[in-house]
């Protein structure tokens, strides 16, 4: 097992770097739909113009 482990240490740690990085974005996109903010628009296209809290 620790033989496995060192052979494929490099490529364990970018594929945590990765998972870290898009559990972050998916993080942002949860607390940013919650808090009622349009991810990716502008106020004014945004369906949801009329709630936004910006």
């Amino acid at each position: 097992m620790i033989n496995w482990l060192m052979a494929n240490i490099g490529t364990i740690i970018i594929a945590a770097i990765i998972a870290g990085i898009l559990a972050a974005v998916v993080v942002k996109l949860v607390r940013d739909k919650k808090s009622g903010k349009c991810p990716g628009c502008e106020c004014a296209s945004c369906p949801k113009s009329s709630d936004c809290k910006h």
